[in-house]
């Protein structure tokens, strides 16, 4: 269980992220066209995926403004923007921010991912939603980075997870 803060109150996540060096869970998401999306779908490319609570709120809403600009120089690479926001306000935001390098996906159906991921919310105010976090896989899924970020209103390391690619 990751011990996480928001705005210093504690909170807690289901478990913690996976480790680095293992195989990522494959996961059954949502897109914005409503088509099921799998690690397959993403085969032989890295993947970033930008986890977090909600496009709702202006931290969540400014990672993923931050990884769809870093997201255009990467070669290989994609973005994931993960959250349990429905798809339809995904494709809002998107078409509202202009975002087209960052893919957005959603764990709405049946929160599968963030438990296989380890990353709900297990309690306080944002129980149940996505807990804000990083983690980067390579072209063959391996976890090569993660950041559980400890307080949920700041902003993941950038930096840090464009260079573990």
């Amino acid at each position: 269980m990751a011990k996480i803060t928001l705005k210093g109150n504690p909170i807690n996540t289901i478990g913690s992220l996976p480790e680095v060096g293992s195989v990522a869970p494959d996961f059954s998401l949502i897109a914005n066209d409503l088509s099921t999306k799998t690690l397959a779908d993403y085969a032989g490319k890295k993947k970033v995926l930008n986890i977090f609570p909600s496009l709702d709120t202006g931290t969540c809403a400014m990672s993923v403004r931050n990884f769809n600009e870093k997201a255009a120089g990467l070669d290989n690479t994609v973005v994931l923007c993960i959250s349990r926001d429905l798809p339809f306000a995904q494709a809002r935001f998107c078409g509202a921010e202009g975002i087209d390098n960052a893919i957005t996906l959603s764990d709405f159906a049946d929160g599968s991912f963030g438990k296989d991921y380890q990353l709900t919310i297990a309690d306080g105010p944002l129980a149940h939603l996505l807990s804000r976090a990083i983690v980067v896989l390579d072209e063959n899924n391996k976890v090569i980075y993660t950041e559980q970020v400890p307080e949920i209103v700041d902003e993941p390391n950038y930096d840090a997870a464009i260079a573990a690619l």
